[in-house]
């Protein structure tokens, strides 16, 4: 917080942050829709999913339309997903501690993007169990550019490299040889990528704390109870995300803690 000037200014940034993060949110939201569903992104005015009615700048005001219509639709009375509001606060409250640990730089606006990114993914995975390659050819793409934008372009090259295959690499050839093993796919091909993709912003250690805490994440979201009538299947890539997303934080506490007992 240092580059802060006063604690006024601060305050001012991360309130402007974390409205932009609810607005960024919201946009999330309709991009994962939209490319799940085909509609294009660039054209057409956002609408009730149920009714089709277009939406008033009112009914898009993001978090506060919600709780203000009552989490229903204006026009159609149709009750709204709680995934809405949940994404845009989540998104907020991201986008603010990313810009409060690492200020105006560099870092934290590749941190946003990969963020916002890690969002899609989820939200495409919960939906339709399906990783869209755009999103983590856009996260290489993004890293890619921040790479030569570095002062030392070989060692951020390399770190980017080692950090992408020092679990997604291990992964598939391990993946490879249980599908071969079990007659079977054993792990999506999406989720190696989304480890290949995100551990090019991190280092190799904080890839084995995310590969190893996304999966304590996984099994506990496997234990969550269904409906008799569902089969069950369990999305990965939000385990992947939210590890990754820890990782922003606290990855390298968590891994230097460990390393202390050694």
């Amino acid at each position: 917080m240092s580059i802060f000037i006063t604690p006024y200014f601060a305050a001012y940034v991360l309130c402007v942050t974390f409205v932009t993060g609810l607005v960024a949110g919201s946009f999330l939201n309709c991009l994962a829709i939209r490319t799940l569903t085909g509609e294009p992104i660039a054209r057409g005015r956002s609408h009730c999913p149920f009714c089709k009615h277009t939406l008033s700048a009112l009914d898009l005001v993001p978090l506060f339309s919600f709780l203000f219509l009552g989490g229903k639709c204006r026009y159609c009375k149709t009750k709204i997903s709680a995934r809405y509001p949940v994404v845009e606060f989540l998104t907020a409250v991201l986008y603010t501690m990313i810009l409060a640990k690492y200020g105006f730089s560099f870092r934290a606006l590749e941190l946003l993007i990969l963020c916002s990114l890690l969002i899609l993914v989820s939200l495409c995975d919960i939906d339709e169990y399906i990783i869209p390659d755009r999103f983590i050819l856009t996260g290489i793409i993004s890293k890619t550019v921040f790479v030569l934008l570095s002062g030392d372009i070989t060692t951020a090259l390399l770190g980017a490299l080692y950090g992408a295959f020092s679990v997604s690499l291990p992964l598939l050839l391990l993946s490879l040889l249980l599908d071969r093993l079990l007659k079977k796919d054993t792990m999506g091909g999406g989720d190696i990528k989304l480890f290949f993709m995100a551990g090019m912003y991190f280092d190799w250690k904080i890839n084995i704390f995310a590969l190893m805490f996304s999966a304590i994440l996984g099994i506990l979201t496997g234990l969550l109870p269904v409906s008799k009538n569902e089969e069950k299947h369990i999305p990965f890539g939000p385990s992947i995300s939210a590890a990754y997303a820890v990782c922003m934080f606290w990855g390298l506490s968590a891994v230097n803690w460990y390393l202390s007992f050694f």
